[in-house]
């Protein structure tokens, strides 16, 4: 494993966000699933089942969070990436202070554009079409009508 990784490993470990990952993984599975190690040294989850959010993978800290079996992200390597590269801004934005500064783009952008991830810094930094996006343009804005 790559010194970068091993370091993001440790500050996602010291940052909480990794145990809030796996936390996370343990209250959102319905049984035990097994957890693979994936390229990186990241946790890959399976079996999510809460309602949000409703992506089909999604990270905190070092452990990304499948709704299928972990299995299936390992043939998705752009997917892998991606998610990849949210573990290392978990790194470098302070951990669990990551979620509300991501939320707040994601409604940025859906107010621009309508989409959470189109003008979101957060998924640019980890590349829109890996991660399954298409960049929606900014939604016009309509003049404001006088009397």
């Amino acid at each position: 494993m790559r010194r970068a990784h091993r370091l993001r490993r440790a500050v996602n470990l010291l940052n909480l966000s990794t145990p809030l990952g796996l936390l996370l993984a343990a209250a959102g599975t319905r049984r035990p699933r097994r957890t693979l190690r994936g390229p990186g040294g990241l946790l890959i989850a399976g079996g999510y089942r809460l309602p949000l959010p409703v992506a089909s993978a999604f990270t905190v800290g070092d452990v990304i969070l499948v709704r299928g079996e972990p299995e299936g992200l390992l043939g998705r390597p752009a997917l892998l990436r991606h998610e990849g590269r949210h573990a290392a801004q978990y790194a470098f934005c302070l951990g669990p202070v990551m979620i509300p500064a991501y939320l707040l783009c994601a409604g940025a952008s859906l107010a621009l554009s309508g989409d959470h991830a189109s003008y979101n810094p957060f998924e640019r930094l980890a590349g829109l079409a890996e991660g399954g996006y298409e960049k929606r343009p900014l939604r016009r804005l309509r003049p404001s009508r006088r009397p």
